[in-house]
Protein backbone atom coordinates (compact mmCIF):
# COMPACT_ATOMS: atom_id res chain seq x y z
CA UNK A 1 0.00 0.00 0.00
CA UNK A 2 1.29 3.59 -1.02
CA UNK A 3 2.05 5.59 1.71
CA UNK A 4 -0.52 8.44 2.41
CA UNK A 5 1.59 12.04 1.54
CA UNK A 6 -0.15 14.46 3.77
CA UNK A 7 3.07 16.66 2.53
CA UNK A 8 1.75 20.72 1.82
CA UNK A 9 2.92 22.02 -1.60
CA UNK A 10 5.21 23.93 -0.72
CA UNK A 11 6.80 25.96 2.17
CA UNK A 12 9.75 28.58 1.37
CA UNK A 13 9.73 30.51 5.16
CA UNK A 14 11.41 28.04 7.21
CA UNK A 15 14.39 28.91 9.76
CA UNK A 16 16.86 26.77 10.83
CA UNK A 17 20.31 27.80 13.22
CA UNK A 18 21.51 29.80 10.36
CA UNK A 19 19.61 32.36 12.13
CA UNK A 20 21.24 32.04 15.28
CA UNK A 21 20.64 35.26 16.58
CA UNK A 22 17.16 34.63 16.73
CA UNK A 23 16.19 33.49 19.80
CA UNK A 24 12.92 31.80 18.47
CA UNK A 25 15.01 29.25 16.57
CA UNK A 26 15.43 26.51 18.20
CA UNK A 27 18.50 24.43 18.51
CA UNK A 28 16.76 21.30 16.89
CA UNK A 29 16.05 22.84 13.42
CA UNK A 30 18.81 22.07 11.19
CA UNK A 31 18.52 21.68 8.06
CA UNK A 32 19.15 17.92 8.37
CA UNK A 33 16.55 18.22 10.39
CA UNK A 34 13.80 19.66 8.29
CA UNK A 35 14.96 17.25 5.25
CA UNK A 36 13.98 14.46 7.37
CA UNK A 37 10.55 15.94 8.67
CA UNK A 38 10.19 16.74 4.31
CA UNK A 39 6.50 18.65 5.22
CA UNK A 40 6.45 20.08 1.84
CA UNK A 41 6.59 18.92 -1.64
CA UNK A 42 9.07 22.05 -2.19
CA UNK A 43 10.94 23.40 0.44
CA UNK A 44 12.98 26.27 0.61
CA UNK A 45 14.56 27.68 3.36
CA UNK A 46 15.14 31.94 4.20
CA UNK A 47 17.20 32.45 6.76
CA UNK A 48 17.89 36.17 8.23
CA UNK A 49 19.89 37.77 5.85
CA UNK A 50 21.54 39.41 8.57
CA UNK A 51 22.59 36.62 10.45
CA UNK A 52 24.53 34.60 8.04
CA UNK A 53 25.28 36.52 5.02
CA UNK A 54 29.47 36.73 5.53
CA UNK A 55 29.04 32.77 5.33
CA UNK A 56 26.65 32.42 2.56
CA UNK A 57 28.84 29.92 1.00
CA UNK A 58 28.50 27.60 3.55
CA UNK A 59 25.32 28.42 3.57
CA UNK A 60 24.06 27.85 0.31
CA UNK A 61 25.92 24.95 0.07
CA UNK A 62 24.36 23.18 2.99
CA UNK A 63 20.74 23.68 1.75
CA UNK A 64 21.39 22.50 -1.78
CA UNK A 65 23.31 19.25 -0.20
CA UNK A 66 19.42 19.06 1.36
CA UNK A 67 17.79 19.69 -1.83
CA UNK A 68 16.52 23.18 -0.60
CA UNK A 69 15.84 25.91 -2.10
CA UNK A 70 18.16 28.64 -1.47
CA UNK A 71 16.38 32.03 -0.32
CA UNK A 72 16.46 34.71 2.44
CA UNK A 73 14.78 36.89 4.67
CA UNK A 74 15.82 40.95 4.78
CA UNK A 75 14.78 42.68 7.38
CA UNK A 76 13.99 45.88 5.35
CA UNK A 77 15.58 47.76 3.25
CA UNK A 78 19.22 48.42 5.07
CA UNK A 79 19.80 44.93 3.25
CA UNK A 80 18.71 45.02 0.11
CA UNK A 81 21.46 46.03 -1.94
CA UNK A 82 23.70 43.29 -0.02
CA UNK A 83 20.98 40.67 -0.76
CA UNK A 84 20.54 41.36 -4.38
CA UNK A 85 24.22 40.84 -5.17
CA UNK A 86 24.31 36.94 -3.80
CA UNK A 87 23.03 34.24 -6.01
CA UNK A 88 19.42 33.77 -4.16
CA UNK A 89 16.19 31.88 -5.78
CA UNK A 90 14.06 33.82 -4.39
CA UNK A 91 13.47 36.99 -1.17
CA UNK A 92 11.43 37.48 1.68
CA UNK A 93 10.98 40.92 2.49
CA UNK A 94 10.06 42.68 5.07
CA UNK A 95 8.43 46.29 3.86
CA UNK A 96 7.23 48.38 6.92
CA UNK A 97 5.14 51.71 5.79
CA UNK A 98 7.92 53.58 4.50
CA UNK A 99 8.71 55.07 1.17
CA UNK A 100 12.34 54.03 1.72
CA UNK A 101 11.10 50.51 2.15
CA UNK A 102 8.77 50.62 -0.72
CA UNK A 103 11.82 51.68 -2.69
CA UNK A 104 13.85 49.12 -1.91
CA UNK A 105 11.64 46.32 -3.27
CA UNK A 106 12.62 47.71 -6.65
CA UNK A 107 16.81 46.24 -6.04
CA UNK A 108 15.10 42.82 -5.20
CA UNK A 109 12.70 42.77 -8.10
CA UNK A 110 16.23 43.92 -10.39
CA UNK A 111 17.05 40.29 -9.71
CA UNK A 112 14.50 38.56 -11.72
CA UNK A 113 14.26 36.45 -8.64
CA UNK A 114 10.54 35.84 -6.62
CA UNK A 115 10.01 38.68 -4.17
CA UNK A 116 7.77 37.25 -1.52
CA UNK A 117 6.21 40.34 0.52
CA UNK A 118 5.77 38.31 4.44
CA UNK A 119 3.66 39.85 7.20
CA UNK A 120 2.20 42.86 5.91
CA UNK A 121 -0.32 42.64 8.20
CA UNK A 122 1.96 42.67 11.53
CA UNK A 123 4.31 45.52 9.41
CA UNK A 124 1.84 47.89 8.43
CA UNK A 125 2.79 47.55 5.21
CA UNK A 126 0.13 49.34 2.41
CA UNK A 127 0.06 46.63 -0.46
CA UNK A 128 -1.19 49.45 -2.64
CA UNK A 129 2.43 50.57 -2.48
CA UNK A 130 4.14 47.22 -3.71
CA UNK A 131 4.28 46.20 -7.21
CA UNK A 132 1.60 44.12 -8.09
CA UNK A 133 4.99 41.33 -9.48
CA UNK A 134 5.86 40.94 -5.80
CA UNK A 135 3.88 37.86 -3.94
CA UNK A 136 2.23 38.28 -0.80
CA UNK A 137 3.05 35.13 1.73
CA UNK A 138 -0.22 33.97 4.53
CA UNK A 139 1.71 32.46 7.20
CA UNK A 140 0.88 30.69 10.25
CA UNK A 141 2.94 32.66 12.53
CA UNK A 142 1.23 36.10 12.49
CA UNK A 143 -1.98 36.06 10.48
CA UNK A 144 -4.34 35.18 12.69
CA UNK A 145 -3.16 38.45 14.93
CA UNK A 146 -4.90 40.50 12.76
CA UNK A 147 -8.13 41.31 10.89
CA UNK A 148 -6.88 39.69 7.53
CA UNK A 149 -10.51 39.76 5.73
CA UNK A 150 -10.16 43.08 6.02
CA UNK A 151 -6.92 43.71 5.21
CA UNK A 152 -6.22 40.74 2.41
CA UNK A 153 -9.21 40.89 0.96
CA UNK A 154 -9.14 44.07 -1.39
CA UNK A 155 -5.81 42.86 -2.72
CA UNK A 156 -6.94 39.02 -3.28
CA UNK A 157 -7.00 40.37 -7.36
CA UNK A 158 -4.34 42.03 -7.55
CA UNK A 159 -1.40 40.15 -6.07
CA UNK A 160 -0.56 36.09 -6.61
CA UNK A 161 -0.17 34.35 -2.60
CA UNK A 162 2.19 32.40 -1.30
CA UNK A 163 1.53 30.22 2.14
CA UNK A 164 4.64 29.66 4.14
CA UNK A 165 4.79 28.33 8.03
CA UNK A 166 7.64 30.70 9.15
CA UNK A 167 8.99 27.98 11.17
CA UNK A 168 11.36 28.85 14.11
CA UNK A 169 10.96 25.60 15.68
CA UNK A 170 9.83 21.94 14.42
CA UNK A 171 6.74 21.97 15.48
CA UNK A 172 6.09 25.14 13.60
CA UNK A 173 6.13 23.05 10.00
CA UNK A 174 2.31 22.98 9.10
CA UNK A 175 -0.13 25.64 7.55
CA UNK A 176 -2.97 24.88 8.75
CA UNK A 177 -4.13 28.38 9.72
CA UNK A 178 -2.66 29.65 6.39
CA UNK A 179 -4.65 27.38 4.73
CA UNK A 180 -8.07 27.94 6.51
CA UNK A 181 -7.21 32.34 5.48
CA UNK A 182 -6.61 31.54 1.62
CA UNK A 183 -9.67 29.54 1.52
CA UNK A 184 -11.67 32.34 3.20
CA UNK A 185 -10.32 34.54 0.89
CA UNK A 186 -10.42 32.38 -1.91
CA UNK A 187 -6.96 32.79 -3.33
CA UNK A 188 -5.05 29.78 -5.21
CA UNK A 189 -1.66 29.31 -3.87
CA UNK A 190 1.11 30.19 -6.24
CA UNK A 191 3.64 27.30 -6.72
CA UNK A 192 7.00 29.15 -7.11
CA UNK A 193 8.87 26.37 -8.37
CA UNK A 194 8.85 22.78 -9.38
CA UNK A 195 9.68 19.83 -6.95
Amino acid sequence: MDKFDCRVPQDLHIHTIFSHLDSAVAEAQTPEFVARINHAKVTGISDHFEHFYERFEDYKTTLKQYGFYVGTEVDGSEYTREAAQLDFDYYIYHCRNSIKEYRAIDTLLDTEKPVIIAHPLVLDTNLNQVPPECYIEINNRYVWQNDWRKRLMPFTGRFKFVIGSDAHKPNWLNHNVARYVAGELRIEESILFDK
